[in-house]
Protein backbone atom coordinates (compact mmCIF):
# COMPACT_ATOMS: atom_id res chain seq x y z
CA UNK A 1 0.00 0.00 0.00
CA UNK A 2 2.82 2.39 0.93
CA UNK A 3 4.61 1.49 -2.28
CA UNK A 4 1.52 2.29 -4.36
CA UNK A 5 1.06 5.63 -2.60
CA UNK A 6 4.73 6.53 -3.13
CA UNK A 7 4.43 5.57 -6.79
CA UNK A 8 1.36 7.78 -7.26
CA UNK A 9 3.09 10.71 -5.55
CA UNK A 10 6.18 10.29 -7.73
CA UNK A 11 3.96 10.65 -10.80
CA UNK A 12 1.66 13.41 -9.45
CA UNK A 13 4.13 15.81 -7.86
CA UNK A 14 6.04 16.65 -11.08
CA UNK A 15 2.71 16.97 -12.92
CA UNK A 16 1.29 19.37 -10.31
CA UNK A 17 4.51 21.38 -10.28
CA UNK A 18 4.56 21.56 -14.07
CA UNK A 19 0.90 22.62 -14.21
CA UNK A 20 1.49 25.29 -11.59
CA UNK A 21 4.48 26.65 -13.49
CA UNK A 22 2.48 26.82 -16.71
CA UNK A 23 -0.29 28.71 -14.99
CA UNK A 24 2.17 31.19 -13.44
CA UNK A 25 3.72 31.77 -16.86
CA UNK A 26 0.25 32.29 -18.29
CA UNK A 27 -0.51 34.95 -15.68
CA UNK A 28 2.62 36.87 -16.68
CA UNK A 29 2.04 36.39 -20.40
CA UNK A 30 0.95 39.20 -22.73
CA UNK A 31 -0.73 36.71 -25.07
CA UNK A 32 -4.30 37.73 -24.28
CA UNK A 33 -5.84 35.42 -26.85
CA UNK A 34 -4.29 32.38 -25.16
CA UNK A 35 -5.24 33.75 -21.75
CA UNK A 36 -8.84 34.08 -22.86
CA UNK A 37 -8.97 30.54 -24.29
CA UNK A 38 -7.35 29.06 -21.19
CA UNK A 39 -9.64 31.06 -18.88
CA UNK A 40 -12.65 29.53 -20.65
CA UNK A 41 -11.08 26.08 -20.38
CA UNK A 42 -10.56 26.51 -16.64
CA UNK A 43 -14.13 27.76 -16.32
CA UNK A 44 -15.60 24.80 -18.21
CA UNK A 45 -13.47 22.42 -16.11
CA UNK A 46 -14.86 23.98 -12.92
CA UNK A 47 -11.56 25.56 -11.87
CA UNK A 48 -13.21 28.90 -11.15
CA UNK A 49 -10.41 30.39 -9.06
CA UNK A 50 -7.86 30.17 -11.88
CA UNK A 51 -10.44 31.24 -14.44
CA UNK A 52 -11.43 34.23 -12.32
CA UNK A 53 -7.85 35.46 -12.01
CA UNK A 54 -7.36 35.33 -15.76
CA UNK A 55 -10.72 36.95 -16.53
CA UNK A 56 -9.89 39.70 -14.05
CA UNK A 57 -6.70 40.44 -15.98
CA UNK A 58 -8.62 40.45 -19.27
CA UNK A 59 -11.47 42.74 -18.18
CA UNK A 60 -9.68 46.09 -18.71
CA UNK A 61 -8.04 44.81 -21.90
CA UNK A 62 -11.29 43.83 -23.62
CA UNK A 63 -13.45 46.60 -22.15
CA UNK A 64 -15.73 48.07 -24.80
CA UNK A 65 -15.33 45.10 -27.15
CA UNK A 66 -17.61 42.17 -27.97
CA UNK A 67 -15.26 39.84 -26.13
CA UNK A 68 -15.42 42.15 -23.12
CA UNK A 69 -19.07 41.20 -22.69
CA UNK A 70 -18.19 37.51 -22.38
CA UNK A 71 -15.28 38.22 -20.04
CA UNK A 72 -17.54 40.23 -17.70
CA UNK A 73 -20.20 37.53 -17.83
CA UNK A 74 -17.79 34.72 -16.98
CA UNK A 75 -16.07 36.81 -14.32
CA UNK A 76 -19.36 37.42 -12.49
CA UNK A 77 -20.12 33.70 -12.57
CA UNK A 78 -16.64 32.82 -11.30
CA UNK A 79 -17.40 34.87 -8.19
CA UNK A 80 -20.78 33.19 -7.89
CA UNK A 81 -19.36 29.65 -8.17
CA UNK A 82 -16.69 30.42 -5.58
CA UNK A 83 -19.53 31.57 -3.27
CA UNK A 84 -18.49 35.22 -3.20
CA UNK A 85 -22.17 36.17 -3.42
CA UNK A 86 -21.81 39.83 -2.49
CA UNK A 87 -19.09 40.34 -5.10
CA UNK A 88 -20.93 38.20 -7.64
CA UNK A 89 -24.03 40.35 -7.25
CA UNK A 90 -21.90 43.46 -7.70
CA UNK A 91 -20.44 42.12 -10.95
CA UNK A 92 -23.84 40.97 -12.24
CA UNK A 93 -25.11 44.52 -11.66
CA UNK A 94 -22.01 45.88 -13.33
CA UNK A 95 -22.72 43.65 -16.33
CA UNK A 96 -26.35 44.85 -16.53
CA UNK A 97 -25.18 48.47 -16.51
CA UNK A 98 -22.44 47.94 -19.11
CA UNK A 99 -24.46 45.66 -21.45
CA UNK A 100 -28.17 46.56 -21.10
CA UNK A 101 -29.04 45.00 -24.47
CA UNK A 102 -27.06 41.80 -24.06
CA UNK A 103 -28.65 38.38 -24.48
CA UNK A 104 -27.42 37.73 -20.92
CA UNK A 105 -28.95 40.83 -19.29
CA UNK A 106 -32.16 39.14 -18.13
CA UNK A 107 -30.18 36.22 -16.71
CA UNK A 108 -27.79 38.56 -14.89
CA UNK A 109 -30.72 40.57 -13.50
CA UNK A 110 -32.09 37.39 -11.97
CA UNK A 111 -28.66 36.29 -10.73
CA UNK A 112 -28.17 39.63 -9.01
CA UNK A 113 -31.42 39.04 -7.09
CA UNK A 114 -30.46 35.43 -6.42
CA UNK A 115 -27.12 36.47 -4.94
CA UNK A 116 -28.96 38.69 -2.47
CA UNK A 117 -31.17 35.70 -1.67
CA UNK A 118 -28.13 33.50 -1.01
CA UNK A 119 -26.61 36.22 1.16
CA UNK A 120 -29.77 36.46 3.27
CA UNK A 121 -28.84 35.33 6.81
CA UNK A 122 -30.79 33.24 9.31
CA UNK A 123 -33.75 34.96 10.94
CA UNK A 124 -31.92 35.76 14.18
CA UNK A 125 -29.65 38.22 12.35
CA UNK A 126 -30.29 41.58 10.66
CA UNK A 127 -32.34 41.15 7.48
CA UNK A 128 -31.08 43.88 5.14
CA UNK A 129 -30.11 41.32 2.50
CA UNK A 130 -33.51 39.65 2.82
CA UNK A 131 -35.37 42.89 2.13
CA UNK A 132 -32.96 43.69 -0.70
CA UNK A 133 -33.47 40.24 -2.22
CA UNK A 134 -37.25 40.73 -2.19
CA UNK A 135 -36.88 44.15 -3.83
CA UNK A 136 -34.56 42.80 -6.53
CA UNK A 137 -36.78 39.79 -7.29
CA UNK A 138 -39.79 42.09 -7.66
CA UNK A 139 -37.70 44.36 -9.88
CA UNK A 140 -36.77 41.39 -12.05
CA UNK A 141 -40.40 40.25 -12.30
CA UNK A 142 -41.52 43.77 -13.18
CA UNK A 143 -38.86 44.14 -15.84
CA UNK A 144 -39.33 40.66 -17.31
CA UNK A 145 -42.98 39.66 -16.73
CA UNK A 146 -42.81 36.90 -19.36
CA UNK A 147 -39.76 35.20 -17.85
CA UNK A 148 -39.29 31.44 -17.47
CA UNK A 149 -38.37 31.70 -13.78
CA UNK A 150 -41.76 32.72 -12.37
CA UNK A 151 -42.21 29.57 -10.27
CA UNK A 152 -38.67 29.78 -8.92
CA UNK A 153 -39.10 33.47 -8.10
CA UNK A 154 -42.33 32.78 -6.21
CA UNK A 155 -40.58 30.06 -4.21
CA UNK A 156 -37.75 32.46 -3.34
CA UNK A 157 -40.25 35.15 -2.31
CA UNK A 158 -42.11 32.65 -0.10
CA UNK A 159 -38.88 31.53 1.54
CA UNK A 160 -37.69 35.10 2.21
CA UNK A 161 -41.12 36.12 3.52
CA UNK A 162 -41.17 33.14 5.91
CA UNK A 163 -37.84 34.31 7.28
CA UNK A 164 -39.20 37.82 7.89
CA UNK A 165 -42.32 36.36 9.53
CA UNK A 166 -40.14 34.33 11.87
CA UNK A 167 -38.01 37.39 12.64
CA UNK A 168 -41.11 39.49 13.42
CA UNK A 169 -42.56 36.78 15.66
CA UNK A 170 -39.30 36.14 17.53
CA UNK A 171 -38.74 39.87 18.13
CA UNK A 172 -42.28 40.27 19.49
CA UNK A 173 -42.17 37.09 21.57
CA UNK A 174 -39.00 38.31 23.26
CA UNK A 175 -41.07 40.97 25.07
CA UNK A 176 -43.32 38.23 26.42
CA UNK A 177 -40.34 36.18 27.60
CA UNK A 178 -38.92 39.08 29.63
CA UNK A 179 -42.32 39.92 31.15
CA UNK A 180 -43.10 43.12 29.22
CA UNK A 181 -46.66 42.09 28.47
CA UNK A 182 -48.04 45.37 27.15
CA UNK A 183 -45.11 45.71 24.74
CA UNK A 184 -45.49 42.03 23.81
CA UNK A 185 -49.16 42.51 22.90
CA UNK A 186 -48.43 45.58 20.80
CA UNK A 187 -45.48 43.92 19.01
CA UNK A 188 -47.34 40.65 18.38
CA UNK A 189 -50.37 42.48 16.97
CA UNK A 190 -48.09 44.60 14.79
CA UNK A 191 -46.42 41.49 13.41
CA UNK A 192 -49.82 40.15 12.33
CA UNK A 193 -50.76 43.45 10.73
CA UNK A 194 -47.54 43.24 8.77
CA UNK A 195 -47.91 39.54 7.92
CA UNK A 196 -51.61 38.58 8.26
CA UNK A 197 -50.97 35.18 6.64
CA UNK A 198 -47.95 34.42 8.80
CA UNK A 199 -47.07 30.80 9.47
CA UNK A 200 -46.79 31.92 13.10
CA UNK A 201 -50.35 33.28 13.24
CA UNK A 202 -51.65 30.64 15.67
CA UNK A 203 -48.94 31.03 18.30
CA UNK A 204 -48.93 34.79 17.80
CA UNK A 205 -52.64 35.02 18.61
CA UNK A 206 -52.10 32.68 21.56
CA UNK A 207 -49.43 34.90 23.10
CA UNK A 208 -51.48 38.02 22.40
CA UNK A 209 -54.21 36.58 24.66
CA UNK A 210 -51.66 35.52 27.28
CA UNK A 211 -50.03 38.96 27.17
CA UNK A 212 -53.30 40.89 27.43
CA UNK A 213 -54.58 38.60 30.18
CA UNK A 214 -51.40 38.82 32.27
CA UNK A 215 -51.14 42.58 31.70
CA UNK A 216 -54.77 42.96 32.84
CA UNK A 217 -54.13 40.98 36.04
CA UNK A 218 -51.22 43.26 36.89
CA UNK A 219 -53.10 46.47 36.13
CA UNK A 220 -54.40 49.03 38.59
CA UNK A 221 -57.95 48.25 39.74
CA UNK A 222 -59.71 50.83 37.56
CA UNK A 223 -58.24 49.50 34.31
CA UNK A 224 -58.45 45.76 34.92
CA UNK A 225 -61.94 45.26 33.46
CA UNK A 226 -61.22 47.00 30.15
CA UNK A 227 -58.01 45.03 29.70
CA UNK A 228 -59.70 41.75 30.51
CA UNK A 229 -62.35 42.59 27.90
CA UNK A 230 -59.54 43.13 25.39
CA UNK A 231 -58.19 39.67 26.21
CA UNK A 232 -61.70 38.27 25.78
CA UNK A 233 -61.93 39.78 22.28
CA UNK A 234 -58.58 38.23 21.42
CA UNK A 235 -59.84 34.86 22.67
CA UNK A 236 -62.93 35.04 20.43
CA UNK A 237 -60.75 35.82 17.42
CA UNK A 238 -58.51 32.87 18.24
CA UNK A 239 -61.32 30.33 18.68
CA UNK A 240 -62.89 31.36 15.40
CA UNK A 241 -59.58 31.06 13.54
CA UNK A 242 -58.28 27.89 15.24
CA UNK A 243 -61.15 25.81 16.66
CA UNK A 244 -58.95 22.69 16.87
CA UNK A 245 -55.85 24.36 18.30
CA UNK A 246 -53.56 22.61 20.75
CA UNK A 247 -53.66 25.81 22.82
CA UNK A 248 -57.42 25.64 23.45
CA UNK A 249 -57.15 23.71 26.74
CA UNK A 250 -54.98 26.42 28.26
CA UNK A 251 -57.03 29.23 26.73
CA UNK A 252 -60.32 27.75 27.98
CA UNK A 253 -59.03 28.07 31.55
CA UNK A 254 -58.02 31.68 30.86
CA UNK A 255 -61.44 32.37 29.33
CA UNK A 256 -63.21 30.95 32.39
CA UNK A 257 -61.07 33.05 34.71
CA UNK A 258 -61.67 36.22 32.67
CA UNK A 259 -65.43 35.60 32.75
CA UNK A 260 -65.42 35.11 36.53
CA UNK A 261 -63.36 38.24 37.12
CA UNK A 262 -65.52 40.37 34.84
CA UNK A 263 -68.66 39.14 36.64
CA UNK A 264 -67.10 40.13 39.94
CA UNK A 265 -65.88 43.53 38.68
CA UNK A 266 -69.23 44.36 37.11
Amino acid sequence: MHFKLRYILIILIPFIFSTSCKYQKLLKSTDNKTKYEKAKEYYEDGDYVKAMTLFEQLKPIYRGTEKGEEVSYYFAYCNYYTKNYILAGHYFRQFISAFPNSQFTEECTFMNAYCYYLDSPKSTLAQESTYKALDEIQLYLGRYPDNDRMEECNELIDDLTRKLQEKAYDNAFLYYKVGQYKAASVALKSSLELYPDSEYREQTLYYIIKSDYTYALNSVYGKTADRLKEALKDYEIFVKAFPESKYLKDLTKIHEDITKKLDFLN
